[in-house]
């Protein structure tokens, strides 16, 4: 029987056939699947075509009527795709295709894509084409099925595909979203042909997993190929926030003002990426012009700002900024909606606020924590001093704490004065983990002795850290000079200004002690030097020689951004503090962790770090 609504236009047709009593053609159909919309209608017109066409007119194995039906239903009910699908005699290679790309596509069946692919292989009976290749590898990249991949890609080449460069493009995805750059560079670099979506998916790939400058190589080299397109410039916009290149952030800012024209989802993620990218590079008035432009706004656009926020420690802002999203905007706050914020609270030390958002978050919100969230919880707690909560939270964790969580234990330790005795205690549930921890952990528990002047106890950490074979992460900070970045690691004497930038030291050494500073010597662990050599190792941490060639080049007015791949010490932020006021300049440094914006002699952290 028809149904009455919704109105279906195959009612027409039928009432037409039924009073001539002459079947339905096969054109007719074809026009009424054109015309389909509902899973409901396609039922009507795929029982009318059971009802009432006649072989002569009409064979119901026709592969054009079959695809367009598998097709539309696909996209539907996949359950009734497969039906569908199983009643079609020899379907060739469109038919296989259309329902592959349709599990690939769906959320929750995509391994039944690789099934299918398996049996379109065992069957024989139809081989698979340049567009089977690409659907397969699509779902294998979503599920991180590397191995399935690799016999894929196997299949791909022993049937003549090596040089198609949509099934090359779809390998190079496939890979990078496994983490296996090697092998995406391989099918990338043995291309015979590329395309600009060939240098997309390498050029995200790299991003993706922390490959900046090597993403950046790659797409000055695709400049000169392509115009570069919104894919492309999100990429690369991605790589500017990785690497702190706010020059060459602008720019791209720019080019995508000028040069690019997207549909909705494409600006939306292209300008996402724009108000992360101008956060990591230190400049949040950017980010948030950015954000206030925006015509229209998705769940992650907020995040990345509410993330901004927390990570240049505007607490009020990042909480602000919650509660519009929720109330004003109606939107739903994800997992990592709660990250920001809880990361917010604990730049602050807000331990109420943050313990009532972890449960507004698993009560009100239905978000189930995750490591990150325990990880913000039990760093909060430790920097406020509460150590033994923050012990039990990891306790009576459901997952095993990770290395920063521990590291955020062990330094909060050292910072609060906790004692040697829990310090030790921390460090020895660290060791009985049986983790292959990193220098960090090691560099931490030694600052703990050295705050106790038990420097042979620190003579022992690193002693066990030459028998582990643990050497010490390199202190490496960047400074952006026109445009130009400049690297420096500490004791740093390969830069062409190293004389100036040693003699500039010298002389910031000498205004510092009119200042009544005084040298933290407990930030430098090394216990082979006297109290002179551990002074002198201090001054040559990275991010002071970063400072001081920014102060000889940068233009009156214009802050200093530093970025360090590690903690920034308490005897260097206390330094860089002096320095600001002094020199009356702006300095923002970003460290591991946060930003810290140094003017007039204050951090915006308020030395809560």
């Amino acid at each position: 029987m028809i149904l009455a609504t919704p109105p279906c236009p195959l009612s027409a047709v039928t009432a037409t056939s039924n009073s001539a009593h002459s079947p339905t053609t096969s054109a007719q159909l074809l026009h009424l699947l054109d015309q389909c919309t509902t899973i409901s209608h396609l039922k009507q017109i795929h029982a009318q075509i059971l009802r009432t066409t006649f072989p002569a007119h009409y064979n119901p194995d026709t592969l054009l009527l079959d695809g367009k039906m598998l097709q539309l239903s696909s996209s539907h009910d996949l359950n009734y795709a497969l039906k569908l699908f199983n009643q079609i005699q020899n379907p060739n290679s469109f038919i296989w295709n259309t329902l592959i790309r349709a599990y690939a596509r769906s959320a929750d069946y995509k391994e039944y894509a690789i099934e299918l692919f398996d049996q379109m292989l065992w069957e024989e009976t139809v081989l698979p084409d340049k567009h089977t290749f690409p659907f397969v590898l699509k779902a294998c990249a979503y599920l991180f099925a590397f191995y399935e991949g690799k016999q894929i890609h196997g299949q791909a080449l022993k049937r003549g595909f090596f040089s198609d460069v949509y099934v090359n493009n779809s390998l190079i995805h496939f890979y990078s979203s496994c983490g296996r750059l090697d092998y995406a560079r391989k099918v990338f670099e043995k291309m015979p042909e590329r395309s600009m979506v060939s240098w997309n998916v390498i050029i995200d790939g790299l991003v993706e997993f922390g490959e900046f400058e090597e993403a950046l190589r790659m797409f000055c080299k695709m400049q000169r190929l392509y115009d570069p397109d919104g894919y492309t410039m999100q990429s690369l916009i991605g790589a500017c926030a990785g690497l702190g290149a706010l020059s060459l952030g602008m720019w791209a800012h720019v080019y995508v003002l000028r040069k690019c024209k997207f549909d909705r989802d494409l600006e939306i993620l292209v300008y996402n990426s724009l108000v992360d990218m101008y956060c990591k590079c230190g400049s949040l008035p950017l980010a948030l012009q950015v954000f206030e432009e925006m015509n229209v706004r998705d769940v992650n656009t907020w995040n990345s700002m509410i993330l901004g926020f927390a990570m240049h420690g505007d607490v009020e802002a990042a909480l602000l900024y919650f509660k519009k999203m929720v109330g004003e905007e109606g939107l739903m706050p994800n997992s990592i909606t709660f990250v920001g914020v809880l990361s917010a609270c604990n730049h602050r030390g807000l331990v109420n606020e943050g313990q009532e958002y972890f449960n507004k978050m698993i009560h009100q919100y239905k978000i189930k924590p995750v490591l990150q969230h325990y990880g913000c919880l039990v760093d909060l707690l430790a920097r406020a001093g509460l150590i033994d909560e923050a012990l039990d939270m990891v306790s009576n964790m459901p997952m095993k704490p990770d290395m920063v969580i521990w590291r955020s234990l062990l330094d909060a330790c050292s910072k609060k004065n906790a004692g040697l005795q829990l310090s030790e205690a921390v460090a020895q549930k660290i060791i009985e983990s049986k983790d292959n921890f990193e220098s960090g952990v090691y560099i931490l528990l030694s600052r703990v002795y050295a705050s106790a002047n038990k420097w042979n106890e620190v003579g022992l950490i690193r002693k066990l850290m030459t028998e582990k074979g643990v050497n010490k992460e390199p202190g490496c900070s960047l400074v952006e000079i026109d445009g130009t970045a400049h690297e420096f690691f500490a004791g740093d004497s390969t830069h062409p200004q190293t004389k100036e930038i040693y003699n500039l030291l010298d002389v910031i050494e000498e205004k510092l002690k009119s200042f009544g500073y005084v040298p933290d010597v407990t930030q430098a662990t090394m216990v082979d030097e006297l109290e002179e050599g551990k002074r002198h190792t201090l001054r040559l941490h990275s991010e002071r020689l970063a400072i001081a060639y920014g102060l000889l080049n940068s233009k009156p007015g214009v802050p200093i951004r530093v970025f360090k791949n590690l903690r920034i010490c308490n005897d260097c932020h206390n330094v860089i503090k002096l320095i600001s006021k002094i020199y009356n300049v702006e300095i923002i440094i970003r460290d591991r962790v946060r930003f810290h914006h140094c003017r007039n002699g204050s951090c915006s952290c308020m030395d809560y770090w």
